[in-house]
């Protein structure tokens, strides 16, 4: 597969209003994309899910993922804790555009089920962090969350941890006047 990276700069017109509304100077300077740059333009959801979360809220979870494949809606996610990950694997069944973010730079290599995606252009791969930034943090997936938190029209946590990152964020984005968050 031999697609290209691409930046944007901070005052580049492809630069999202909303992150420069939600983030101000916290904004990254720059972000790297890998594949359909269209994307950027469409309504997102973000889902989000603590590490450790309930089987009742896992299902309810794994079904949201579904309608949203089923419905053709844009999900962006840094996919990262297992039931983010799972519900990856629902929506690459799927034909609706997906954006991955990942708490780090670019990947080198684009994993193998992720080429098909790309190639068909229904998946953007956009990193906040510079190429030097090739080891996921706690402290990058805490700003990570934040970006595609702001990226975002509307945010679903499919489960918050009370006392963790995730409850930060869901004040955060509710001080963002944005849709109340949706917890299950």
């Amino acid at each position: 597969m031999n697609l290209q990276a691409a930046s944007i700069l901070w005052g580049d017109p492809r630069y999202s209003a909303r992150l420069h509304e939600r983030l101000g100077a916290a904004a990254p300077p720059q972000l790297t994309t890998l594949g359909n740059l269209g994307l950027f333009d469409l309504p997102k959801t973000a889902l989000f899910c603590s590490a450790h979360c309930p089987g009742d809220a896992v299902l309810a979870t794994y079904d949201q993922a579904a309608r949203w494949r089923d419905s053709g809606h844009c999900v962006v996610s840094g996919f990262h804790s297992p039931v983010e990950r799972e519900c990856l694997q629902i929506l690459l069944r799927g034909e609706q555009p997906i954006i991955i973010c990942p708490a780090r730079s670019l990947p080198q290599r684009v994993p193998p089920e992720l080429e098909k995606p790309l190639a068909s252009g229904r998946l953007l791969i956009l990193s906040a962090f510079a190429a030097r930034e090739n080891r996921v943090t706690s402290a990058l997936a805490t700003e990570r969350n934040e970006f595609v938190a702001a990226l975002a029209d509307e945010v679903w946590f499919a489960h918050i941890t009370a006392g963790g990152e995730l409850e930060r964020l869901s004040k955060r984005v509710a001080s963002w006047a944005a849709p109340p968050p949706q917890a299950t």
